[in-house]
């Protein structure tokens, strides 16, 4: 059984898993996301307009 002299930290097994830096990866800043579409109804109007459709249907 091999036995370590001392215990290892983090960036130093991060290191031995992954290779140290180098210059070939970059970390570039995103732009925010646009918003997308907003919703016509509200979810109280959806929920509204399923009840009328289900009492519809019982009465017929």
């Amino acid at each position: 059984m091999l036995r370590r002299l001392r215990p290892l930290s983090e960036a130093e097994c991060y290191a031995r898993c992954y290779g140290g830096a180098s210059g070939e990866v970059r970390v570039v800043a995103l732009e925010p996301r646009r918003p997308r579409n907003r919703a016509r109804l509200s979810g109280e109007q959806v929920r509204r307009l399923f009840e009328e459709r289900l009492d519809s249907r019982e009465a017929a």
